[in-house]
């Protein structure tokens, strides 16, 4: 058996497991001169298209497909993204859901949550306290608890964006990825093992993987910036950080201005509305941050889109 938490084939099982829940979302090709950039051809994955606006709906799917939810159903932590993910996944299948998430959470995406019928409980500056709550409720209530990503399933359900990824895009080179707790990037570097390079980047006010690679294990770490409703853990995940130190590239970190500025120009050059974390990867190449080698073809995951920067009044 591998000594690594997810393998490249429980993600194959579970992605046919959840395959029926969940969409196959799309790839745009596209030029960075669109962006106010020099030429180069690049790849988005449009995964803030998935079920309720993130990647998130995987690993939601992968839990409450393959765990016993007792009758008090389930119960999620989150900075959004993850907690509307599982009320949307309850919500479908008919399970009770309590989600916990801080003050710091987007309008957004408690309203999303609302929306897919959960009961919403708001409280606490950082997704820490929430966390705590959601423990607490745990305890007293018996409803499982389905974590953002420190969590064997929920690894292998966001691992199954990476066998999605392979199979639209056999012959990219790199993939550049968002990191907050380190489900997504764990769980994608699960299934590539080394064959693509995967780059995480982070907000520099939210750098969790950076300093666990540092320190050379998961420590605190600052959770400011404009993404921290989704890339603000306490730390990154103890079960992705052994299979980030074997696959993964060291952290590209990208300011707040940076990350807004690849918002402005994924709507104005490509009308995507992303939020902070999903264009915090796109960031750091329109930034330079990440500066390709002339033979790489590079994939750049977007990840989630729950954000109000566009109305329509």
């Amino acid at each position: 058996m591998s000594a690594d938490p997810v393998t490249p084939g429980r993600i194959a099982e579970t992605e046919t497991l959840i395959r029926p829940h969940i969409r196959h979302t799309p790839v745009m090709r596209v030029d960075m001169r669109d962006f106010g950039a020099q030429a180069l051809p690049v790849d988005l994955k449009l995964e803030l298209m998935q079920h309720s606006g993130s990647f998130k709906a995987r690993g939601a799917f992968a839990n409450l497909l393959t765990r016993k939810v007792p009758g008090a159903g389930v119960v999620a932590a989150s900075g959004g993204n993850h907690g509307a993910a599982v009320a949307y996944a309850a919500m479908r299948l008919g399970i009770p859901a309590r989600i916990f998430v801080p003050g710091v959470t987007s309008p957004a995406k408690a309203e999303r949550i609302r929306s897919y019928g959960a009961d919403l409980v708001i409280g606490g500056d950082r997704y820490a306290d929430a966390l705590a709550a959601s423990e607490t409720h745990v305890a007293t209530s018996g409803a499982l608890a389905i974590h953002a990503y420190d969590q064997v399933e929920t690894l292998a359900g966001q691992g199954t964006l990476g066998k999605e990824i392979e199979g639209d895009l056999p012959e990219m080179t790199t993939l550049l990825v968002a990191v907050g707790g380190g489900g997504l990037i764990g769980g994608i570097a699960s299934w590539f093992r080394g064959r693509v390079k995967v780059v995480a980047v982070e907000s520099d006010g939210a750098p969790t993987l950076h300093e666990a690679f540092r320190a050379g294990r998961p420590v605190d770490a600052p959770a400011g910036g404009i993404a921290a409703d989704s890339l603000a853990p306490k730390q990154v995940g103890q079960l992705m950080f052994p299979v980030a130190q074997k696959y993964v590239q060291p952290p590209v970190l990208v300011s707040d201005d940076e990350i807004l500025a690849a918002q402005k120009a994924l709507w104005s050059g490509a009308r995507i509305v992303a939020e902070p974390g999903g264009a915090a990867a796109f960031a750091a190449l329109l930034s330079g941050k990440y500066a390709p080698g002339p033979d790489e073809r590079i994939c750049v995951l977007v990840c989630g889109a729950n954000t109000t920067a566009v109305r329509f009044d």
